[in-house]
């Protein structure tokens, strides 16, 4: 067991598969929660009672609590596990000293609707936290596997070689299989736009559309995301790695997938609003698409897959007309 303290910042399914992957290297975890209720329930009975409720703790090697300043106090190693769109909010009162010479890792597959900054941005203006101390870890992982304890494969992400293998070796354990990069931008972007990508492919399973088409979609999908990100942030990368097209495919094609249950539901007449009440989890591909469109006006990158979905969330285009256009520029 290593001695270094962890902190996890968030309650979601994500966080609590997190806190289960961590207690397997590290003795005691600090966990923060927003609710105080929620953190005495933790502490009582040893399990999330929203998320993962099958997942049970041992409550002595958790230390839960609904003060955000006093459980970065304590930790070595932050990790960040809020959804995106609530981010913001969430860290309003957070001291930025307490993150100072520490590495910063991001578990976030979303961007800051405030901002349409994705996280080492955000965590760079709003709290002066160099490149070269954020980490990213992404990867092809619903938490629900993870809670199973189904082989995962996480890429860990830093401008830093030691601080990326020293997060390797945090999250490393029997079902996590780690390996390092150092594109933090693209493995932040492909999480973004793989989550609007899903909600496409949750719009056209509901609409009827067959495995073919869903072939065509995607396949058409990770060139449109190679390109935003060659335009955004170029650089060397395998658009093939499990990072970046792993990721999209277990996003549109899983069971467990709520940004495509978000667009199965869209094409079914449901209105985006009330998904999110019904689903009780954040489809952050709803708040990524308006960003990644209105980012898009500096760029000009040919997108036909995310300006459908932009428009059938926010312009209340018909689906079944977003998509019959589709057909005509996939190939």
């Amino acid at each position: 067991m290593r001695k270094v303290q962890v902190a996890v910042i968030g309650s979601g399914s994500w966080a609590t598969a997190i806190v289960k992957i961590l207690l397997n290297n590290v003795e005691k975890v600090h966990w923060w929660v927003r609710e105080k209720e929620i953190a005495s329930h933790l502490m009582q009975y040893g399990h999330n009672p929203h998320y993962l409720s099958s997942v049970t703790f041992d409550v002595q090697r958790l230390n839960v609590s609904h003060e955000l300043n006093r459980v970065l106090k304590q930790a070595d190693i932050p990790v960040f596990c809020i959804p995106a769109a609530f981010l913001h909010l969430s860290l309003e009162g957070l001291h930025a000293s307490l993150l100072r010479g520490k590495p910063v890792v991001s578990a976030i597959k979303g961007i800051i609707p405030e901002y349409n900054d994705i996280m080492a941005d955000y965590f760079y203006k709003r709290f002066g936290i160099p490149y070269e101390q954020f980490v990213v870890v992404s990867g092809p992982s619903h938490a629900e596997e993870v809670a199973q304890e189904k082989l995962a494969y996480l890429t860990v992400a830093s401008a830093n070689r030691v601080n990326a293998a020293a997060v390797s070796g945090l999250f490393a354990c029997r079902y996590i299989k780690t390996s390092l990069s150092d594109d933090i931008f693209g493995t932040e972007y492909a999480p973004v736009l793989k989550n609007i990508i899903a909600i496409a492919s949750g719009i056209c399973s509901g609409l009827g559309y067959g495995d073919n088409f869903q072939a065509v979609l995607i396949s058409n999908a990770i060139q449109e995301i190679r390109r935003f990100m060659d335009a955004v942030k170029p650089g060397l990368r395998d658009i093939d790695r499990s990072v970046y097209l792993g990721d999209l495919l277990v996003t549109c094609y899983s069971q467990f997938s709520r940004n495509r249950r978000y667009g199965q539901m869209i094409a079914r007449g449901y209105s985006p609003g009330y998904i999110q009440m019904e689903m009780n989890m954040v489809a952050e591909g709803y708040y990524a698409a308006k960003c990644i469109k209105e980012m898009n006006t500096d760029y000009g990158v040919e997108m036909p897959i995310v300006d459908a979905v932009y428009n059938i969330l926010y312009n209340r285009a018909e689906p079944a007309v977003e998509v019959k256009a589709l057909e005509d520029l996939l190939f």
